[in-house]
């Protein structure tokens, strides 16, 4: 059987349109700083500060939707009622929590604010593209799926987890405060994969030489994408929520801190998306196992051989279960599912990174 060659003139394309990914990134990057520091708080902002130094005084009556022309009760002043002109949403948070209202969602609320914003998105999305591109280069230059290392892996790890965001964004989904977590968190991947991850392109092994190679390793990655949104969430939830705390204890955090804090959704919202993508991307990783131990079975006689990868695999399923279960009967919301999730989480970059890099492992022979 003769083996192609790769074709090096799409393998330094697909190079070039990687670095030039990482390029619009980083200005991408320092359009959404611009975005949080030179973006002043809209009067959305202002109000949801307002409401929320109020709750922490007296008793939040039940969540409301406030429509611009109506009234708020007790959200301002000495007992009377505050006018808002403009959309704002109160979130019911899990039993026993907070009832604050959301933020703006991110710095933009101002002019300023909001062009930075539509900046950083538009240049997130070009670095998308480009990413992509480097992406398909790569496939075609050797005419297979383009993650047969962790090179490839990581490059379209990055490139799901950025599509996903601007998935939501174009859903109409207040998830442009994930753009700067997002956008460095993908430089990170995009350095370390450039640097100690690099590759050469060429052909598969033949053991990963099979059709599984399209199914099993794709909802691995699509899985750990929506994981990292589900733990980006969780974070931010966790920092929001202690703010909330402070506040409602009649703490004054300094104005830096609160300039940050007050433009996020409410630690309700973040708890919520968390569970709500982790629930959804769940039986996929269920099938990813299943779908793993299928083609093991195919390549190396058996099914299941408690090799590291199937471990730690198995691992992070049991930890994710653990969150959805202790979510749904335990009544574990909040905090303590946080650090479930987070837990769980990190069981998935270990398996992603640490079995790859330090631990003897049938799946070895792809090289990093």
């Amino acid at each position: 059987m003769i083996i192609a060659a790769a074709n090096e003139d799409l393998a330094n394309i697909s190079n070039v349109l990687v670095y030039s990914a990482m390029a619009v990134y980083t200005l991408a990057f320092l359009a959404h700083i611009a975005e949080w520091v030179l973006g002043s708080r809209s009067k959305v902002g202002r109000t949801a500060a307002a409401l929320t130094a109020t709750s922490s005084a007296t008793a939040a009556p039940p969540a409301v939707r406030v429509r611009g022309g109506q009234t708020a009760a007790g959200s301002a002043g000495s007992g009377g009622t505050a006018v808002l002109d403009k959309p704002e949403i109160v979130t019911r948070g899990a039993a026993g929590a907070r009832n604050v209202p959301d933020g703006p969602g991110a710095a933009a609320g101002d002019e300023k604010g909001d062009l930075y914003g539509r900046i950083a998105v538009s240049l997130t999305t070009l670095a998308f593209l480009l990413e992509a591109g480097g992406v398909i280069a790569r496939a075609l230059s050797v005419e297979r799926a383009p993650w047969g290392n962790m090179y490839e892996f990581s490059l379209t790890f990055s490139t799901v987890a950025t599509g996903t965001y601007l998935a939501l964004l174009l859903a109409g989904k207040n998830v442009r405060w994930m753009g700067l977590p997002l956008v460095t968190t993908v430089l990170l991947d995009l350095g370390l994969a450039t640097t100690w991850l690099y590759t050469e392109s060429d052909q598969l092994v033949p053991a990963l030489d099979s059709y599984w190679l399209w199914i099993h390793v794709s909802t691995a990655i699509f899985c750990g994408a929506v994981f990292y949104i589900g733990a980006v969430a969780t974070v931010l939830y966790l920092v929001r929520d202690g703010y909330e705390a402070k506040v409602a204890r009649g703490e004054k955090p300094g104005a830096f801190v609160r300039s940050v804090m007050e433009r996020l959704p409410a630690a309700a919202t973040f708890d919520k998306l968390a569970y709500r993508v982790n629930a959804a991307v769940f039986p996929l990783w269920t099938f990813t196992i299943i779908a793993g131990a299928i083609w093991a079975g195919d390549a190396w006689g058996r099914y299941w051989g408690w090799d590291a990868k199937e471990v730690w695999s198995f691992i992070t399923w049991v930890a994710y279960a653990a969150y959805l279960h202790a979510r749904a009967t335990v009544g574990w919301k909040g905090r303590k599912a946080s650090y479930i999730a987070l837990i769980a989480f990190a069981c998935w970059l270990f398996n992603y990174y640490g079995v790859n890099l330090f631990v003897n492992s049938l799946h070895s022979y792809a090289g990093v």
